[in-house]
């Protein structure tokens, strides 16, 4: 996209960022716990790891693309157009996280519930977020 981000687009990426990455780590750090709890029924090696820094950047990826089509749609003088563009984005966004789900399910250096559980964190940040008043 040509231009400069607009400053909302660069706070709210960096809120998801933040957020998401927290997230992580304390999913990570959930895993841990129960590895030393459970070290036959819960993994946590390499493959938790790659997977959760997978998903992060996936969750965030997928929020910044977003984030950038909302801008250049706004700033959008045909309705069909800003439409069209919507969709295509969305559609392309979610098949990212339709071929990172499978990559993190298939894939045997991925362990799937650490690739999966981080796309949910974008939108848990936002809703937490919206409950406690904060912008």
């Amino acid at each position: 996209m040509a231009g400069k981000l607009a400053p909302a687009v660069q706070k709210e990426t960096r809120f998801i960022a933040v957020s998401t990455g927290i997230g992580t780590a304390v999913m990570l750090l959930v895993f841990g716990l129960l590895h030393l709890a459970m070290p036959e029924k819960i993994p946590f090696d390499y493959r938790v790891i790659l997977a959760a820094v997978g998903g992060c950047a996936v969750a965030v990826l997928n929020f910044y693309l977003m984030a950038v089509t909302v801008q250049k749609v706004a700033s959008a003088e045909n309705q069909d157009t800003a439409a069209k563009t919507m969709k295509t984005s969305y559609t392309y966004r979610f098949l990212m996280q339709v071929i990172w789900a499978i990559a993190a399910i298939t894939a045997p250096c991925f362990q799937f519930v650490a690739g999966l559980v981080p796309l949910l964190f974008p939108g848990a940040a936002i809703k937490l977020r919206g409950i406690f008043g904060k912008s």
